[in-house]
């Protein structure tokens, strides 16, 4: 995980002259392009920070191992729950959310976002009441 987090930093440390000659050479008339590069060298920075402080804490994965198995890997790697309705909730009122942000409803945007949220509280608190609560 260190030398995927190192690959992050410098691809953030390309990002920033990158975005800042491209917004140079646009006279800083693009919005789109020059405030993306920036966000991205922001996330290539979260990513690459995130994976080296996790490497302090969990030094010892399967996949750095050069000798090791692809099921040295193997393992619970979650839980979904595959009765849920939340998921579809959440993505149809996403795609309003968006839509309505697209045409420039906002007064729908918001009522969207509301009900997003709602989604997602729903969906943390599925197991906590009902037929599967714990």
């Amino acid at each position: 995980m260190r030398t995927i987090g190192i690959l992050f930093n410098l691809i953030g440390v390309f990002l920033i002259p990158v975005g800042i000659v491209y917004g140079i050479m646009t006279k800083l008339d693009d919005w789109a392009g020059f405030p993306a590069l920036l966000a991205t060298a922001a996330m290539c920075f979260f990513l690459g920070t995130f994976l080296m402080f996790t490497d302090k804490k969990h030094p010892d994965q399967p996949n750095d191992n050069l000798d090791g198995e692809i099921a040295d890997a193997a393992g619970e790697y979650g839980f979904y729950s595959p009765w849920s309705w939340w998921p579809l909730v959440i993505g149809a009122i996403c795609a309003v959310l968006v839509t309505a942000m697209a045409i420039g409803q906002y007064w729908l945007a918001l009522i969207a976002g509301i009900v997003a949220i709602l989604g997602c509280v729903g969906w943390v608190y599925e197991y906590s009441r009902g037929d599967h609560a714990h």
